[in-house]
């Protein structure tokens, strides 16, 4: 049977990350994807922003490996011609009430390391944007926007170039304990067949619970149950998208499901609304057009210059949260399960926003845990 160091699940930028992480000459390692190609679901469906780790508490994997990764990412970019465009954002406070969140929002990123925020005034707001509207923001100099795709070819240029693999059209079926690791059976176009890995990283994204599962855990248990969450997106009208030329995002709600739908550029300068938060009970990716109103009364308060007929229906994206509808939110899970007895197993569960701002370090903290296992 043939055995490998290191199988990787799931070709997301959290996952062709890892694995240029972990790459070597001296070890063998396949990232295993059932689709066709890289990112094609929550790494290809979402905003491209590069955020600074405002939202998320202080000490979590979320803050941490997104204050890291913002500077991880600026330098990656820098360095390789990535595409990027760091913009800065403002949270715009829309009434008197939203000023104290602000204020908390800048002590909490602060908390989380980061160095750069400001509280505006609302002279302040209208002399840096003066197309929207609110009486007090917090600016993120070090927010941005990425070309995901050109990142996450970057990674797969990255791994080849160390001897990794990747094996498009290959989802894993069978995940069985052995002595020296575990059998690992996949199906792909040609039928079944199984190898033995010392080691898997599971990065299956949307399917991280099924994929733990097929290890043997109880995912309820666990904590790693996912919950989809939909997010639609809907374009802006080309004519009003020079009209800001920061990101633009509200005071985020609480609970943190999502942080509200915000407006984004791309790397093109086209202007971009979302991403919506509804929970759904399966994966697709049709945009509700019925959320355009929804669209439209939410930014409208700090863009009001953008009117009904401007929004046009863009794309959707789900994210895998272990947060359920109500919940308090949840940190990553990045973890090898030897506690569990499962040595050698590494889950990353609930790989959601900042997700794509903190792939290179998580990278970076999962590269640690394989040199912990292999000794080397």
């Amino acid at each position: 049977m043939h055995e490998v160091d290191i199988a990787i699940i799931g070709a997301g930028v959290v996952g062709l990350a890892i694995a240029a992480q972990v790459a070597s000459e001296d070890r063998e390692v396949y990232v295993l994807e059932k689709n066709e190609t890289f990112g094609l679901e929550t790494s290809g469906r979402q905003s491209g922003v590069i955020h600074a780790g405002i939202y998320y508490p202080q000490g979590s994997l979320k803050a941490t490996t997104c204050v890291d990764g913002n500077r991880m990412l600026y330098q990656l970019c820098r360095t390789y011609g990535i595409g990027h465009r760091r913009l800065g954002k403002l949270i715009v406070a829309a009434t008197d009430e939203e000023t104290g969140e602000l204020q908390s929002l800048l002590e909490r990123g602060e908390r989380n390391g980061i160095v750069d925020l400001a509280i505006l005034s609302k002279r302040d707001l209208k002399e840096l944007e003066p197309n929207v509207e609110g009486v007090a923001a917090i600016l993120s100099p070090s927010s941005g926007i990425i070309d995901s795709h050109a990142l996450m070819r970057h990674f797969v240029a990255r791994l080849q170039e160390e001897g990794a693999r990747i094996a498009y059209r290959t989802e894993v079926v069978g995940i069985e304990k052995a002595a020296d690791g575990y059998k690992v059976t996949v199906e792909d176009s040609t039928g079944r067949f199984t190898f033995v890995t010392r080691i898997v990283i599971n990065c299956a994204g949307l399917q991280c619970d099924r994929v733990a599962e097929l290890a043997g855990m109880d995912i309820v248990e666990a904590g790693y149950k996912l919950h989809y969450c939909k997010g639609d997106y809907f374009s802006v009208s080309s004519t009003k998208s020079k009209l800001v030329s920061r990101l633009i995002y509200p005071v985020p709600p609480p609970k943190l499901t999502g942080v509200g739908i915000h407006a984004t550029l791309d790397i093109e300068g086209r202007m971009k609304l979302g991403p919506s938060v509804q929970y759904v009970d399966s994966i697709d990716y049709a945009v509700d057009t019925q959320h355009k109103q929804l669209f439209y009364d939410s930014v409208r308060i700090f863009l009001p210059f953008i009117e009904y007929d401007d929004l046009e229906p863009e794309m959707a994206g789900i994210r895998p949260k272990i947060q359920k509808p109500g919940e308090d939110v949840k940190d990553f899970v990045i973890t090898d399960e030897t506690d569990k007895g499962l040595p050698g197993f590494i889950n990353l569960i609930g790989i959601e926003s900042p997700g794509l701002t903190a792939s290179p370090a998580i990278a970076e903290y999962v590269g640690s845990l394989v040199e912990d296992l292999l000794g080397k």
